[in-house]
C-alpha cells in the first residue's frame, strides 16, 4: 500500500500565497493535485511527471500556481500565488502506480490519495 501525505494548507487573505507539499511512500512517476470545494465535484488542479519533468495545470490556475517535484524523493510541491476566494477547497494529492508513465487528469486513474489539506482564502 502506498502512503500519501500532504501538508501546507491554511488560511490566507486574497492575494496571498501558500505552498503545498506531498510525499509518496513509494516510487512513482505521476503525481497530481485535485481539489474539492463545498458543493462541487473534484477538480484537477495541476500535475507532474517526475521522470520527464513535464507539468500540467488547469486554465484557472495558470500563471498563479506552479507545480514542481523531486523525483529522487517522490515528492511534489504546489506554489500557489495570487490566491482568490474561489481557490478555497480541500486539496488532495493523488499518485499513480510506480510502473505508470503517462499523465492523466482523470481522478479515477489515481489509486492512491492523501487525506486532503484545507485551503481557505478570505476576501
Amino acid at each position: 500500500q502506498v502512503q500519501v501525505e500532504e501538508s501546507g494548507g491554511g488560511l490566507v487573505q486574497a492575494g496571498g500565497s501558500l505552498r503545498l507539499s506531498c510525499a509518496s511512500s513509494r516510487s512513482t512517476n505521476i503525481m497530481a493535485w485535485f481539489r474539492r470545494a463545498p458543493g462541487k465535484g473534484r477538480e484537477f488542479v495541476a500535475g507532474i511527471n517526475l521522470s520527464s519533468g513535464s507539468t500540467y495545470e488547469t486554465d484557472a490556475v495558470k500563471g498563479r500556481f506552479t507545480i514542481s517535484g523531486d523525483n529522487a524523493k517522490n515528492t511534489m510541491f504546489l506554489q500557489m500565488n495570487s490566491l482568490e476566494p474561489e481557490d478555497s477547497a480541500v486539496y488532495y494529492c493523488a499518485v499513480r502506480g510506480s510502473m505508470v508513465t503517462d499523465f492523466t487528469r482523470s481522478p479515477s486513474q489515481y489509486p492512491f490519495w492523501g487525506q486532503g489539506t484545507q485551503v481557505t482564502v478570505s476576501s
